[in-house]
């Protein structure tokens, strides 16, 4: 039988798309995309009549096949030429009808995989962060007088080197040494610990390069392929660690009772930075490398919202121990991820800056990534599958809490107190000072 055009491109679902375009382009509006349901509308009835043709001459070639055996039988030439002659041209007219049905489900699919996902009903309507909204904030900001921004400090120290780093990779790099390299480990370390510890993440060790497939699968292709770091050898240096451990569950089929599956990871994460020319040019805000741990949760529809809140709880936690003032902020539509239907951003207090800045995004993505990477679960006692909801968040960005506990815990003599959840990793080492 011939492949369904429904289930051949599911980035979205088309049979939504054809009983609520209005809906759909009304989703897609919200992110300043202009209205395609129509025109998706169009493609997919061509390509389910190309297959209701195909089976209708599957059918026929069958039929006509076993009549074959019947006519030989019977020793009526006649009518076995006449049947060998339909199945040869139903043979001869199957290939072009697949090749344009094959251009058709090409077309769809290549549409669908270049939108974005639809918006959650109460995430706020708006073109960039400045329609964000807060949702609460935490901690009340220090007053440090004369506070320097983490560059200063780190290089005062001797510890952080932009310009060692840049002779070896350029630009948007960076070298640390001695006692902030070991914080920055102890901060992984911590959040690692708390993130299994207490909140049940399993962590894991996933591989640093991915296949195409993989980034298709959680939205970072193809619409984003100038933001990656791809090899010589056709592999991706991954821009987070949510694309290895979202992935570790494509193509599956999960049982009900096992959900929601959680995962954490420290890695290495790698980006172009194509779209940030200018923004942060100094420090570690904005670098190609840098480190991040990472929360993944797979969960049932109905679990995804609460799985929501808990994830950014848990994110949230890390900056309450580490005792950092911060505020989450509920995206509105121009400002979320492509694949995200809902946002949220944890964003710490920099004194060196005098304001916020993201440190943390939590995402709920609904089906739409389980629906390209075609991950399933099966409720128990039911014949059925259904799509898994996916949501993913930094927990956090590793880099950017180091930047954190160094304009906040900053000294008047230029060195930095470690905080007190910090020390056991640390050590013992309860100030970070000059290296002689």
């Amino acid at each position: 039988m011939a492949p369904d055009p429904a289930t051949s491109a599911a980035m979205f679902d088309i049979k939504f798309i054809r009983d609520n375009p209005d809906a759909f382009d009304a989703g897609l509006a919200r992110r300043n995309v202009a209205p395609q349901a129509r025109a998706l509308i169009a493609l997919d009835a061509e390509a389910r009549k190309l297959t209701e043709s195909l089976n209708e001459l599957q059918a026929r070639r069958n039929a006509a096949s076993k009549e074959i055996g019947a006519a030989k039988a019977k020793g009526d030439d006649a009518l076995f030429n006449s049947l060998r002659a339909e199945v040869d041209a139903i043979k001869a007219q199957m290939p072009a009808a697949e090749a344009e049905q094959k251009t058709k489900l090409d077309a769809i699919r290549e549409m669908l995989s270049g939108l974005p996902n639809l918006p959650a009903e109460d995430v706020p309507d708006g073109d960039d962060e400045a329609a964000n909204v807060e949702d609460h904030r935490w901690g009340e900001p220090r007053k440090i007088n004369s506070a320097k921004e983490h560059f200063d400090l780190g290089e005062a120290l001797g510890q952080m080197d932009f310009e060692t780093a840049a002779k070896m990779s350029g630009s948007r790099f960076v070298l640390l040494k001695g006692g902030l390299a070991r914080l920055e480990r102890a901060i992984a370390n911590f959040m690692l610990d708390l993130h299994t510890g207490e909140f049940g993440y399993t962590e894991c060790q996933p591989p640093l390069l991915v296949r195409d497939e993989a980034l298709f699968g959680t939205g970072q292709l193809p619409k984003f392929a100038e933001d990656q770091f791809v090899t010589t050898a056709g592999v991706t240096l991954i821009p987070t660690a949510e694309v290895p451990l979202t992935n570790i569950v494509s193509g599956a089929i999960l049982a009900g009772e096992e959900l929601p599956l959680r995962f954490t990871a420290w890695t290495p994460c790698f980006r172009s930075e194509a779209g940030a020319a200018g923004r942060d040019t100094r420090g570690m805000i904005r670098l190609h490398q840098f480190s991040k741990v990472e929360l993944v949760s797979i969960t049932t529809p109905d679990q995804a919202d609460a799985e929501h809140e808990r994830m950014t709880q848990c994110a949230e936690t890390v900056l309450q121990r580490l005792e950092l003032p911060y505020r989450t902020m509920v995206l509105a539509t121009g400002d979320m991820g492509f694949s995200a239907r809902k946002t949220y951003d944890i964003e710490v207090w920099l004194p060196g800056q005098g304001q916020y800045r993201e440190i943390s995004s939590c995402s709920n993505c609904g089906d739409f990534q389980a629906r390209r990477m075609n991950t399933r679960f099966r409720p128990k006692g039911d014949k059925q599958t259904q799509f898994v909801h996916t949501l993913n968040g930094s927990g956090l960005a590793v880099g950017r809490t180091l930047v954190a506990v160094l304009e906040n815990y900053q000294q008047a003599d230029g060195s930095i107190a470690v905080p007190d959840v910090l020390k056991p990793y640390m050590g013992g080492v309860e100030t970070i000072e000059k290296l002689r």
